[in-house]
C-alpha cells in the first residue's frame, strides 16, 4: 500500500556531536498569561518562532535506535524531521510527518508526549526532552501557511467505501483509500464532520480552522463528506452494505458515563460532550437539542480526573465562573491526563478537590442545582488498574456550593448501535469485536476503529487504527 506521501530517501543517521548537543539549552515556545487567556478561547501555547525551533530540533542527538520514533503509535520518523527542521528545511521536515500521519497538526497538539515520544526521548534522560509535540505543530502548522501540499486525486478504481463517522479512525481511513483511487464516502450524524477533534476538544488547545483545512484536503481528494445523517435513522444499514464495497465503522465512544448518584437529573448537570460543545462551538455546529445558551453559572463542579475533566474546569472559566472546582477521588500522583493540562488549569484558577467522591447533587425547592455533597477517600490496595483503590473514610461528608455541575469521569461506545446493526459482535462494554490487526469485525467486508474497539483513547492510537484498516480494506477490495 503506497504512503500517503512519497517517502524521501532515507538517509543513515547524520553524525554529530551528541555531547555538545546534551549541554545546549532547551526552547519552548510562548503562551498566553493565565489572567488574559481566561478571557478569551485562542489557543494557549503560540507557535515556535522559526529561528527557535531550529536551534531546538538541533538538541535531538540522532539516536541510531530512535526510542522517540518506536514509542510513536504511528512511528513517525522524528530524528529525520528534526534533521531537516535544524537545517532549514522546514518542508521536508513537515512531509517526514505526513508520510506517517494524517494530522501533525493535530497529534502535536494533542498527544500524551510526555508519555510517548518525548518520555522515551534520551536526551530527556539529563535534561528536558526535545519538544517534539511542538516542532512537530510548528513545522506543519508553517507548511500549511507557505507550501501547501496540493490534492491529487487518482484514477478511480470502481471500488466504494462507506464511512461511519468522520473521526481520527474514520480520517486516516477514507485519506489512505482516496489516494488509491477508492471512492470514500463518510457520514456523520452531527452537523459539522470532525468527530471529536470538532466536538471533543476545546478550542484553547485545537483551533477549528485547522480541522475544517484537514476536510477541504479530504474533499480535494474527492472524498465525500454528509452530515446530519445519522446511520440507522436518516439510512439504513442495508443500504450501506447495498452501495458500498466494503463499510468502515469509526462511530467513537461519545456515551458519557454517568454518576449514579440521586440528583443527577437535573437540567444543570450536564455530560462533559453537552457542557463542551455547548460552550466551545457555534450554534450552525450544534443539533438543535444542544442549542440551548448555558447561561452564565457563577459556581461550577466538575467530577473526573482525566484530560477531558482538565477540558471541562478550563472552559467553564472562559465561561466566566469565578469559582471552578474539580472533584476527583484520588490524589494528583493517580491522575492519568497530561500533567501540562492541570498546570494550565492551576494557573487558570481552578481549584482541587482530591481524595473526594459524589455523594448526591443538591437542589433547592425549584429542582435548581445548588451543591454537590460528597465524601473523603482514602487510598486503599491498588485495584485492575494497579492504581490504589479510594476507600470512603466514614462520617467525612461534606457540600460544594455549585449552580452547574459537569461530569467527566468516562465515556462508552453508544448501546444503540446494537439496534443499527444486530449482527455485529461487541463485547460486554458495548465496543465493537474486531481483529485486531485487520480491524475486520465478524461481518464480511465490514471493518471498525479507534474509541468504538478499544474504549476512549488517543487521537493517534484511532490514528494507528485507520492505518491499519485502510491497508486490509485495500487487500479486501482486491479481492472483490
Amino acid at each position: 500500500m503506497p504512503d500517503p506521501v512519497e517517502k524521501q530517501a532515507k538517509p543513515e543517521r547524520p553524525v554529530v556531536d551528541r555531547k555538545a548537543r546534551l549541554a545546549a539549552p532547551s526552547h519552548r515556545p510562548t503562551k498566553q498569561k493565565p489572567d488574559a487567556r481566561i478571557g478569551n478561547w485562542d489557543e494557549v501555547t503560540n507557535l515556535f518562532d522559526p529561528g527557535i525551533a531550529m536551534q531546538e530540533a538541533a538538541r535531538c542527538i540522532q539516536c541510531p535506535a530512535a526510542p522517540c520514533q518506536k514509542a510513536c503509535p504511528v512511528h513517525n520518523d522524528i530524528p529525520r524531521a528534526f534533521w531537516m527542521l535544524e537545517n532549514n528545511d522546514f518542508n521536508g521536515a513537515a512531509n517526514v510527518f505526513r508520510e506517517t500521519s494524517e494530522l501533525p497538526e493535530m497529534c502535536g497538539r494533542l498527544c500524551p508526549q510526555e508519555r510517548l515520544c518525548e518520555g522515551h526521548c534520551v536526551v530527556g534522560k539529563n535534561a528536558l526532552p526535545v519538544a517534539i509535540g511542538k516542532l512537530e505543530t510548528f513545522v506543519s502548522e508553517w507548511q500549511r501557511a507557505n507550501s501547501p501540499v496540493p490534492a491529487t486525486p487518482v484514477a478511480p478504481t470502481g471500488k466504494r467505501v462507506g464511512i461511519v463517522g468522520s473521526g481520527p479512525a474514520s480520517i486516516a481511513v477514507a485519506e489512505r483509500l482516496a489516494k488509491q483511487g477508492h471512492a470514500a464516502v463518510i457520514f456523520e450524524a452531527w452537523p459539522t464532520a470532525g468527530g471529536v477533534l470538532r466536538y471533543g476538544i476545546p478550542t484553547f488547545k485545537l483551533n477549528k480552522p485547522a480541522v475544517d483545512r484537514k476536510f477541504r484536503d479530504l474533499e480535494a481528494l474527492g472524498v465525500e463528506v454528509r452530515t446530519n445523517t445519522r446511520v440507522g435513522e436518516d439510512v439504513d444499514w442495508a443500504q450501506l452494505t447495498a452501495e458500498f464495497d466494503a463499510i468502515f465503522v469509526g462511530i467513537g465512544a461519545q456515551t458519557g458515563t454517568r454518576l449514579g448518584i440521586p440528583g443527577e437529573d437535573a437540567a444543570q448537570v450536564l455530560t462533559a460532550t453537552n457542557f463542551l460543545v455547548r460552550t466551545n462551538l457555534p450554534e450552525s455546529d450544534l443539533p438543535e437539542s444542544m442549542r440551548e445558551p448555558l447561561g452564565s453559572p457563577r459556581r461550577v463542579v466538575v467530577v473526573g480526573g482525566g484530560d477531558t475533566s482538565m477540558d471541562c474546569v478550563r472552559s467553564a472559566r472562559r465561561l466566566g465562573a469565578e469559582d471552578v472546582t474539580l472533584v476527583y477521588r484520588r490524589t494528583e500522583a493517580e491522575m492519568q491526563g497530561r500533567v501540562e493540562e492541570r498546570m494550565h488549569a492551576n494557573e487558570e484558577g481552578v481549584q482541587f478537590e482530591y481524595l473526594a467522591a459524589p455523594l448526591a447533587v443538591l437542589l433547592g425547592d425549584a429542582g435548581e442545582v445548588r451543591g454537590l455533597r460528597c465524601q473523603r477517600m482514602a487510598l486503599g490496595p491498588a485495584d485492575d488498574t494497579g492504581r490504589r483503590r479510594p476507600e470512603p473514610v466514614p462520617d467525612s461528608e461534606f457540600d460544594l456550593p455549585a449552580d452547574m455541575i459537569v461530569v467527566a469521569i468516562g465515556y462508552g461506545v453508544d448501546e444503540d448501535w446494537g439496534e443499527v446493526v444486530p449482527d455485529m459482535v461487541r463485547d460486554r462494554w458495548a465496543r465493537i469485536v474486531a481483529d485486531p490487526d485487520t480491524l475486520q469485525t465478524n461481518l464480511p467486508g465490514v471493518f471498525a476503529g479507534g474509541d468504538d474497539v478499544n474504549g476512549a483513547d488517543l487521537v493517534v492510537t484511532a490514528l494507528a487504527d485507520g492505518h491499519r484498516a485502510a491497508e486490509a480494506i485495500s487487500a479486501y477490495l482486491a479481492t472483490k
